[in-house]
């Protein structure tokens, strides 16, 4: 059975909420999770949230 409501969050994100996280520097990657990086709050990916959020 299909899950049409899957990834519905972020279709109104821009470009569908990838592009490219200033921390790691990967390109097409989901940026979906804020975080204060530099002093100022920025969008960064899932792997990077989860270095920050352990350390």
């Amino acid at each position: 059975m299909a899950k049409a409501h899957r990834g519905t969050g972020i279709r109104k994100e821009k470009n569908h909420g990838r592009g490219d996280c200033p921390v790691c520097k990967r390109t097409g990657i989901k940026v979906l999770y804020e975080a204060e990086f530099d002093g100022e709050k920025k969008k960064i990916c899932k792997q990077c949230s989860a270095k920050i959020k352990n350390a």
